[in-house]
C-alpha cells in the first residue's frame, strides 16, 4: 500500500490549496505553471506542442519564477519523449502526469530521481495496470474534461478508481466551484486537477477573445469531437467544430481530419480564432462568469466548502 494513501494532495506536495493545474497544450507555459505554485497550487508544464529543448527552457524558467513545488505534463506519444523523460528525471521535478500510453519504462528513473508519477486515466483497468507498475497516484479524468476525453462521466469513475487501487486518486473534470470540489472529495478523491475553470484566470496566458469565448459559454456550449474516428476531443462549439463533425460522420479518413485539425489549437491560443480554431473546454465552461485572479479562484473555491458541506448536512440529516 502507498505510504501516501490517505493523504491529501496538500500534505504530499506541501500545497495551499488542494489543486493542482491540468497539463494544458500551449496554455500551460513555465510561466503560468509558475503562476499557478506561486498562488498556492501545483502548477503543472504542459509538454505536449513541445519538443526536448523547449521543455528544458520552460522548466528552468519556471524555477526561476518560482519557489514553489511544480510539474510537468508528459503526452507519450511525444516523438521526443525518451529525451523529455530523461530531462524530467534530470530537472527532478515534484511531478509528471502522463497521457496517450504506458510510462512504465520510465517510472524507475523518474522515482530514482524523486520525482512523483500521477498518469492520467479514463477507466479502472488502466488505473489497475498503473498501480500495479508502480504509479504513486492516478488522475481520473471524467468525460466532463476539456481536451482529449475518455467515455466514463467524473461521478462514475473516480470512485471505481477509488476502490480498485490503493494509491491516492485526483478527481478531474468537471469542478469549477465549491459544492464540485465537496462532491469529488466525498467520491474519495485526495484532490482535485483544474483546468477549464483556470483558463479564465488573470495569469492565463490565452488569448482575451478565447476568454471571452468561455464567459458567453452555456450549459450546452461543448461538443465531443472525433468519437467516430476514435480521438474524442471536448471543444467549445464553432464553425471548425461543426464542419469537423460534418466531415466526420461523411467517412472521412483519419488523415484528412488530423490535416483539417492541424494547428487549431495555437490559432484559438494565440491568435483568438474562436471561428476556426480549436477551443477546448470542458462542461463547465457555462459556470464561468468573470476574469479572476488565480489566488482568488482558489480562495473562493476552498471558502465555499464550509456552506456545502452545511447544505449536505442539512439534507442528509433526516437520513439517519
Amino acid at each position: 500500500m502507498s505510504a501516501n494513501i490517505g493523504k491529501n494532495i496538500q500534505e504530499i506536495f506541501d500545497l495551499e490549496f488542494p489543486f493542482i493545474q491540468g497539463g494544458m497544450a500551449n496554455i500551460a507555459t513555465a510561466d503560468f505553471a509558475a503562476a499557478v505554485s506561486n498562488a498556492g497550487a501545483l502548477g503543472m508544464i504542459g509538454s505536449g506542442g513541445m519538443n526536448a529543448e523547449l521543455l528544458a527552457e520552460n522548466i528552468r524558467r519556471a524555477k526561476e519564477l518560482t519557489d514553489r513545488p511544480f510539474g510537468v505534463n508528459l503526452m507519450l506519444m511525444n516523438p521526443e519523449c525518451d529525451a523529455m523523460a530523461e530531462i524530467i528525471a534530470r530537472e527532478k521535478v515534484a511531478l509528471v502526469t502522463t497521457g496517450a500510453g504506458n510510462p512504465g519504462k520510465y517510472m524507475a528513473m523518474w522515482q530514482q530521481a524523486g520525482v512523483m508519477i500521477a498518469p492520467v486515466v479514463p477507466g479502472v483497468a488502466l488505473a489497475r495496470r498503473l498501480a500495479a507498475a508502480g504509479a504513486d497516484m492516478l488522475i481520473a479524468e471524467g468525460t466532463e474534461s476539456g481536451g482529449h476525453v475518455g467515455e466514463a462521466a467524473t461521478m462514475a469513475l473516480v470512485p471505481q478508481v477509488v476502490d480498485a487501487v490503493d494509491i491516492p486518486v485526483i478527481a478531474a473534470g468537471g469542478v469549477a466551484d465549491s459544492r464540485q470540489v465537496v462532491a469529488a472529495l466525498a467520491l474519495g478523491a485526495c484532490g482535485i486537477q483544474l483546468g477549464t475553470c483556470l483558463l479564465v484566470s488573470e495569469e492565463c496566458p490565452i488569448h482575451d477573445n478565447y476568454k471571452q469565448a468561455l464567459l458567453a459559454a452555456k450549459d450546452n456550449s461543448t461538443v465531443v469531437t472525433g468519437r467516430i474516428s476514435g480521438t474524442p476531443v471536448r471543444i467549445l462549439k464553432n464553425n471548425m467544430a461543426r464542419e469537423y463533425l460534418n466531415l466526420e460522420k461523411s467517412g472521412a479518413p483519419r488523415t484528412e481530419l488530423e490535416k483539417f485539425t492541424l494547428g487549431s489549437l495555437r490559432r484559438a491560443v494565440l491568435d483568438g480564432d474562436i471561428h476556426n480554431g480549436s477551443l477546448m473546454a470542458g462542461q463547465v465552461a457555462g459556470q464561468l462568469k468573470e476574469i479572476r485572479p488565480l489566488r482568488r479562484i482558489f480562495e473562493e473555491l476552498v471558502a465555499g466548502i464550509t456552506p456545502a458541506m452545511q447544505h449536505v448536512e442539512r439534507m442528509t440529516e433526516k437520513c439517519r
